[in-house]
């Protein structure tokens, strides 16, 4: 279990991000064309999962366009965008700021993307929620790279995940 803040208070998770060298559990969620997608949909990718509790809160809203950013030029990486939202928010997210490389999913379909990747919030105002954090794969699905959030309402490190992958802050 980990602890997250959130407007002064601190929340515990179901689990733990799974651990550095492991194989990530498989996944399904929902894009937003409706359609269900696994890890299997992104093979031979490296990924990026970012976890965060609503594209319709600003510090996650502007990971997703950094993300987006930093992805540009780079096909041999999946962005993947994940929350509860439905689909139609990830949608309309990514035509308002105009996101062409990441790709919004949502668990509104399938329970335990939460649990079996230690981000779910088990109680207070945000229970049911995803914890913001990263998740990073390489091509295999073998898990590089991991941050949980403290707090729900910072960024994530960037530079760190894309390390992970030999690619250094600044894209190259």
């Amino acid at each position: 279990m980990a602890i997250v803040k959130y407007l002064g208070g601190t929340y515990r998770t179901y689990g733990e991000l799974p651990a550095v060298g492991s194989r990530a559990p498989d996944v399904s969620l929902v894009n937003t064309e409706l359609q269900d997608v696994s890890l299997a949909n992104f093979m031979g990718k490296r990924k990026i999962f970012n976890i965060f509790v609503s594209i319709d809160r600003p510090v996650c809203g502007k990971s997703c366009i950094e993300f987006d950013r930093l992805a540009e030029g780079r096909d041999d990486i999946a962005m993947l965008m994940v929350s509860y939202d439905l689909p139609f928010a990830h949608k309309r997210f990514q035509e308002e700021h105009d996101l062409k490389h990441v790709a919004g999913l949502s668990a509104i379909r399938h329970a335990g993307f939460g649990e079996n990747y230690g981000v779910q919030i088990v109680d207070g105002p945000l229970a049911g929620m995803f914890a913001r954090a990263i998740v990073v794969l390489d091509e295999n699905n073998t898990v590089v790279h991991r941050e949980q959030i403290e707090d729900i309402t910072n960024e994530p490190n960037y530079g760190a995940a894309l390390k992970s992958l030999g690619i250094d802050a600044n894209g190259d």
